[in-house]
């Protein structure tokens, strides 16, 4: 399978200027050396510490892959300030953010068990992954239509269809259509940094 290493660097429209010092400030809250949150992240050292000095810039999967393994939200990493812990998002207060060929929109307040996501995926964009981790997911079909891998079990969702799985099983999300697709997307946070994350497509897998 691929190696999250392969992935290029963001170019100058995704550039992420907040996310190198969070990273490290982050990874230090959470007591893990170096060696132990690239191991769980399925990264080298060298990769992560890239990331770390803003050497390199990481995709939005690779986003959520750190902030599970460091039990905070995806807005967190990237320095951006949701206020407080008020109950009503307002679309107006809604920036979208680029990483990876993701776009997606932060549609929950910060210090809460869950995150809720709005996302854009693009066809064959390379958030198309697979992944393997502690915790749920529940996501919503708002436009376009999704490819959802389940384990060995493919499912094709249309807009109002929903899915709701254990985060354990390997699952992959990917655009069936050109038009790429738009999803809700709540997952628990969970700091777990024994959590087996595996990115890329399985080898022999077709897309």
């Amino acid at each position: 399978m691929s190696s999250p290493e392969s992935e290029p660097s963001a170019g100058p429209a995704e550039t992420l200027p907040a996310v190198a010092p969070q990273l490290r400030a982050l990874r230090r809250r959470a007591s893990l050396t170096l060696e132990a949150a690239a191991r769980s992240a399925g990264l080298s050292p060298a990769h992560l510490s890239r990331l770390e000095t803003g050497q390199r810039q990481p995709s939005l999967p690779m986003l959520l892959s750190l902030a599970r393994i460091y039990g905070t939200t995806v807005s967190e990493l990237l320095g951006e300030s949701v206020a407080g812990r008020d109950a009503v998002v307002r679309a107006s207060g809604m920036e979208p953010t680029r990483a990876g060929g993701w776009t997606y929109w932060q549609a929950g307040a910060s210090g809460r068990g869950m995150q809720a996501l709005r996302v854009r995926v693009p066809y064959g964009s390379q958030g198309d992954i697979v992944r393997v981790h502690p915790g749920e997911e529940w996501l919503y079909v708002l436009k376009g239509r999704l490819r959802l891998r389940l384990g060995d079990t493919v499912h094709l969702l249309a807009p109002g269809d929903s899915a709701h799985f254990d985060s354990l099983t390997p699952h992959r999300i990917a655009a069936e259509d050109p038009d790429g697709l738009e999803l809700l997307f709540v997952h628990t946070l969970l700091q777990s940094p024994t959590a087996t994350l595996c990115l890329g497509p399985h080898i022999g897998e077709t897309p």
